[in-house]
């Protein structure tokens, strides 16, 4: 506890850093998979396509990708496009399975009798269909959260970890506390964005509040199995 009182200004930028880091990743790949989820419902070809192409962007070894964007999109090793970048795109491989499950899960019933009384397709995906699939976006969304949180650290590697530096500073130095430290802080910032995505449900989805006690604990213990 000692060090990391006289260390508090170092944890909390990396604090920062590590929020800032992890956020628009999780939000794009949520707005992303929308659109690709509901084409992969309405499409057998498509649904192959896009989920054969989502299993094969999460075997990419992370560090591999991290070191090889700043080649492609011609940026700079340290800039924070090529983190984003990178955890937008396992965000995207992460939930675009999940995705296309949720849209897939709202009865074919419900959707033909919206049509029947007079909904548009467009009125349809968004009044009927995005709805009733929220519940189970939600859920891989919370998944994708913790996971991308605990997936940023590996960046440290290349200078842009946020908290894992602790890890690699930590390891580097023998110095076990610091390691312990950062796991601790990482596990509270993913605690909190998975509290933050529980909260938001129950206000956006209160139809669906009693589907969240059963899947409260799945996307923290899902995060540190992965990891």
């Amino acid at each position: 506890m000692q060090w990391l009182w006289d260390n508090r200004d170092l944890v909390l930028g990396l604090t920062l850093e590590h929020v800032r880091l992890s956020i628009l990743p999780i939000i794009v790949g949520f707005i992303v998979c929308i659109p690709l989820g509901w084409v992969a419902t309405r499409n057998r070809v498509a649904r192959s396509v896009l989920l054969s192409l989502g299993g094969i962007l999460f075997t990419i070894p992370s560090l591999a990708l991290f070191v090889a964007l700043p080649v492609i999109l011609g940026t700079k090793i340290l800039s924070d496009i090529n983190v984003i970048v990178t955890l937008t795109i396992y965000a995207i491989a992460m939930m675009i399975r999940g995705a296309a499950d949720a849209f897939a899960s709202v009865s074919t019933s419900v959707l033909q009798s919206a049509t029947a009384v007079g909904y548009s397709a467009f009125s349809r995906f968004w009044s009927v269909e995005l709805p009733l699939a929220g519940p189970v976006l939600l859920a891989n969304l919370r998944v994708v959260s913790v996971s991308t949180v605990s997936l940023l650290s590996v960046a440290a590697l290349i200078g842009k970890g946020g908290l894992g530096y602790l890890f690699l500073n930590g390891y580097q130095r023998d110095f076990p506390t610091e390691v312990a430290i950062g796991i601790v802080f990482i596990l509270l910032i993913a605690l909190a964005f998975d509290l933050v995505l529980v909260a938001l449900g129950r206000i956006l989805l209160p139809w669906a509040h009693t589907v969240f006690p059963r899947l409260r604990a799945r996307p923290v213990a899902d995060a540190v199995a992965a990891s």
